[in-house]
């Protein structure tokens, strides 16, 4: 950027797998970034090798504190809003529906106070059951409420209306994006951060990989490099504002297949295990997606995002990364 003044740049959920890698895109990218994260699933160790950069500033608090926020907004040039909590597969719907919105609505106001670009994190889930490859405009099929894994689509929908209706009704520069299973380096190392996550955990242990249902399902995984790019792009291109855009790759693998291949990554030759687990067992009713690809037309025309990871390569990426972790234990007989 040709500014005088470095722009600044507010990252909620900063000190996260995404927002880690983040807040180092904005730094190359000439801003001064302030980190803002309440390190329930973030870390201090995702954003460690930033501290010593005198444009990077960490702020410790809760989206939903809106002082703590207003005062982390002040100055601000664009904000990325990240900070979510996800599908309460084990975990509460409340705490779901709680963050995801109050934050938001936080986020939003105190942007429109000064007029501050959003772009705001949403997810493929919004899509629920729906026919892919997924476009923008398609419908969003989610199940009943008494299911609550559907509350987190659902409060990533009320999101997106809240984004929607700053823009038309505010005057508020938003983005929303859509976002399809992203992994890499730095993703939590648990459920949280994805199927992937725990078949490479399970597997570096040496442990059988297990897999929700029949493992039939299908995901799109992003490369975390593609990805970022494409939040940077929806950043700074002025075509993006006001729009709803998908950001993810077109590879499609079953979560048996996912398995599998890390199996194979880790321990080559060697027959997978793999335990299949019951959605009941999770406790009340659990309805699972059986496909999720996205149709990406609207990302390349708008931002000219390319992904470029293959998932093999980002795999083994990854798995490099979880591995620095470990001491390898011998492979499964």
């Amino acid at each position: 950027m040709s500014l005088k003044t470095k722009p600044k740049a507010l990252v909620t959920g900063g000190a996260g797998f995404i927002g880690s890698h983040l807040c180092e895109a904005l730094l190359q990218a000439n801003y001064s970034v302030l980190c803002y994260d309440d390190l329930s699933h973030g870390s201090p160790a995702n954003f460690g090798h930033l501290t010593s950069n005198s444009d990077f500033h960490f702020c410790h608090a809760d989206v939903c504190d809106r002082a703590a926020l207003k005062k982390a907004t002040n100055n601000a040039w664009i904000i990325i809003h990240l900070a979510a909590r996800k599908i309460p597969r084990y975990g509460d719907a409340l705490s779901t529906l709680r963050v995801n919105n109050e934050g938001t609505r936080n986020v939003l106001e105190l942007a429109a106070s000064q007029n501050v670009k959003v772009v705001l994190a949403s997810t493929s889930d919004v899509y629920g059951k729906g026919s892919p490859p997924f476009k923008e405009s398609d419908d969003l099929i989610i199940g009943p409420s008494d299911v609550r894994r559907w509350s987190y689509a659902a409060s990533k929908i009320f999101d997106e209306h809240l984004a929607q209706g700053f823009f038309s009704e505010r005057n508020l520069p938003t983005v929303t994006l859509r976002f399809f299973g992203s992994y890499g380096p730095r993703n939590h190392r648990s459920w949280w951060g994805g199927p992937q996550a725990v078949f490479i955990e399970q597997a570096l242990r040496g442990e059988p990989l297990t897999i929700h249902g029949d493992g039939s399902q299908t995901r799109s995984f992003t490369y975390i490099d593609d990805l970022i790019a494409g939040i940077m792009a929806a950043s700074e291109k002025e075509a993006a504002v006001g729009q709803i855009i998908n950001l993810g790759s077109e590879e499609e693998v079953t979560i048996l297949e996912l398995a599998n291949i890390i199996s194979e990554l880790i321990w080559p030759g060697k027959t997978p295990k793999t335990k299949f687990i019951p959605y009941e067992s999770f406790g009340g009713r659990y309805e699972d997606v059986k496909r999720r690809l996205p149709n990406l037309t609207k990302a390349r025309k708008i931002l000219g995002f390319t992904w470029k990871i293959k998932l093999r390569e980002g795999l083994t990426k990854t798995i490099a990364w979880h591995k620095n972790a470990h001491l390898i234990v011998d492979p499964p007989a």
